[in-house]
């Protein structure tokens, strides 16, 4: 009897830890992550299972904030490269990405404080393609970092960017606002799936970060609230 008992004492131990560690999946549909404030430190951990290198990717998300500045977007590092896959939003209309730790700039694309902006970033190494759809506006394809991959385990973060492997954050170049609908796909999706994306229908979901089974960990001050963004006019 003594002995289930520190069997069963041990085993729910190890599933806090787990849990604690990387948190529970959930389903965050209508829900917002809320960040009011620049700081170094809050940030949102996002846990995914990626088991081979990544050589294609898409990545979607919607955010709104007031800032005109320089902020983070999404940060994915691996122990080797701290810019391995990075969106920078440098200024209002301007982003910047970084894959391998090289970067180019995208222009005069569709940008409004205190507005929701519908974001998809898409790269493919064999050909080192990539672009970017904003709020149904796609820009001009660019090449970067041609055949290569992105290999080892990523640290992916929302809020701050990564100046090494899980950490190292700057507050000058921290997120700030509203940030839903982050999914991660690794393969480059059509352009008629981006465009379900954007005009809020049913698209697939990201097959390594879905929204509606989120892994997650948060740190700091950032909030889960309910959307103001979506409506029950749209069809989900």
């Amino acid at each position: 009897m003594e002995s289930a008992l520190i069997l069963t004492a041990k085993l729910a131990f190890l599933l806090a830890l787990i849990y604690g560690c990387y948190g529970e999946h959930q389903d965050l549909s209508g829900k917002v992550f809320v960040i009011p404030m620049a700081t170094s430190t809050s940030h949102v951990k996002l846990h995914a299972n990626v088991s081979k290198p990544i050589s294609a990717m898409t990545m979607c998300q919607r955010f709104n904030s007031e800032l005109e500045r320089g902020q983070s977007l999404f940060s994915l590092a691996t122990q080797s490269q701290s810019n391995d896959l990075l969106l920078y939003k440098r200024s209002m209309g301007v982003y910047r990405v970084h894959i391998k730790g090289d970067s180019l700039d995208f222009f005069s694309l569709p940008d409004l404080k205190n507005e929701w902006i519908s974001i998809c970033w898409t790269w493919d190494s064999k050909t080192g393609l990539t672009q970017l759809w904003v709020n149904g506006k796609r820009s001009a394809r660019r090449i970067l970092k041609p055949d290569t991959s992105v290999t080892g385990t990523p640290s992916i973060m929302l809020v701050q960017e990564q100046d090494s492997y899980g950490g190292g954050f700057d507050a000058s170049q921290s997120f700030v606002g509203d940030v839903t609908d982050v999914h991660f796909w690794d393969s480059v999706i059509s352009p008629c799936e981006i465009q379900l994306y954007m005009e809020l229908n049913r698209f697939t979901p990201g097959n390594i970060l879905n929204w509606k089974e989120l892994q997650f960990t948060i740190e700091g001050k950032v909030f889960i609230e309910k959307s103001e963004f979506r409506s029950e006019c749209y069809n989900f």
